[in-house]
């Protein structure tokens, strides 16, 4: 016992108990347990202290249960289990008996790739799974970090230490254009990109991004004529007007990313930009909690499967 009204549980006692009880002899306890058969007597001999029972007595050669030892033998069997379930690595859990709802947070170019993809999934797999996806925030992590936020898909540049970061696809920007845009008709050059009418995509209200750095070199500045939050709206309005919205895509893809379903659902052409621009890691990230949960486990590999392209590059 301790100084305050709480006992010290000691679950080896528990386990000893359990052995001695069933074996009833202190040798054979003592190898069930692997360990030496005087620190199991010396065991046994605290056990009669806390129990205040003799439990094991001495009869000829061999030893028998008290009565209070007959009574506790199925009560400590129990116990066992129940810590051997308690301690036991947590095993997997089939899809199609999850019954939640898993929080997303992405931008609406990357949640509307995702959503048709991870319905899909869910209808198929986990048909008690629902989805809800947050607007992109300017920073992820104390939402994922208080349980807001189950996962972050898209370019992660901002994780707190302990945030675990996958990443999924490496992408290109490329030019999207309503058809019968000018700069579909001939050989598309820096100078012709930078006359044009552009949209800008910033949560942040930016109008300079990288393609603003690799025009420079060439000594070009392009026109921004509007800067919208999202690239819904930027590629609705370059369908509907000569506005230049920049798209990613995956280079080398055997088949199109669902990154591009938007651009390709509103006829847009998606044209290389022949400049030098850096390459853009799509990722997700996720809080330390979920890293060895069952249900999260098949989010991500749902994720994977959603919006990594057959025949691209890895990240």
């Amino acid at each position: 016992m301790s100084s305050s009204s709480e006992p010290v549980i000691d679950a080896n006692l528990a386990v000893a108990l359990d052995a001695l009880l069933a074996e009833q002899s202190v040798t054979r306890a003592a190898a069930r347990l692997r360990t030496s058969p005087a620190a199991m007597s010396r065991t046994l001999a605290r056990l009669r202290r806390v129990l205040q029972d003799p439990l094991l007595v001495r009869a000829g050669q061999s030893m028998v249960p008290t009565p209070r030892a007959q009574s506790l033998r199925e009560e400590a069997a129990a116990v066992v289990r129940s810590l051997g379930t308690l301690l036991s690595p947590g095993t997997g859990v089939d899809p199609a008996t999850l019954c939640t709802t898993f929080t997303l947070q992405a931008a609406d170019l990357v949640g509307a790739a995702l959503a048709p993809g991870l319905l899909e999934l869910a209808r198929r797999e986990a048909p008690g799974v629902s989805l809800r996806l947050r607007a992109e925030e300017l920073e992820a992590g104390p939402a994922l970090r208080d349980g807001r936020v189950d996962l972050e898909v898209g370019s992660i540049d901002h994780a707190d230490p302990e945030t675990r970061v996958e990443e999924l696809v490496t992408l290109r920007m490329a030019a999207a254009v309503r058809p019968g845009h000018p700069l579909t008709e001939g050989t598309l050059t820096p100078d012709r990109l930078a006359a044009a009418d552009h949209v800008v995509v910033s949560r942040r209200g930016r109008f300079t991004g990288p393609l603003d750095t690799a025009l420079a070199e060439h000594g070009l500045v392009r026109r921004v004529a509007v800067v919208l939050p999202g690239h819904l709206a930027a590629l609705a309005l370059a369908a509907r007007s000569d506005a230049v919205c920049l798209v990613p895509t995956v280079p080398g893809a055997a088949v199109p990313s669902p990154l591009t379903d938007v651009a390709t659902q509103l006829g847009l052409r998606l044209l290389d930009i022949p400049l030098p621009l850096p390459p853009l890691t799509i990722g997700m990230a996720w809080h330390p909690r979920h890293a060895a949960d069952a249900g999260h486990h098949w989010l991500r590999d749902a994720v994977r499967r959603t919006l990594r392209t057959p025949g691209a590059p890895a990240a």
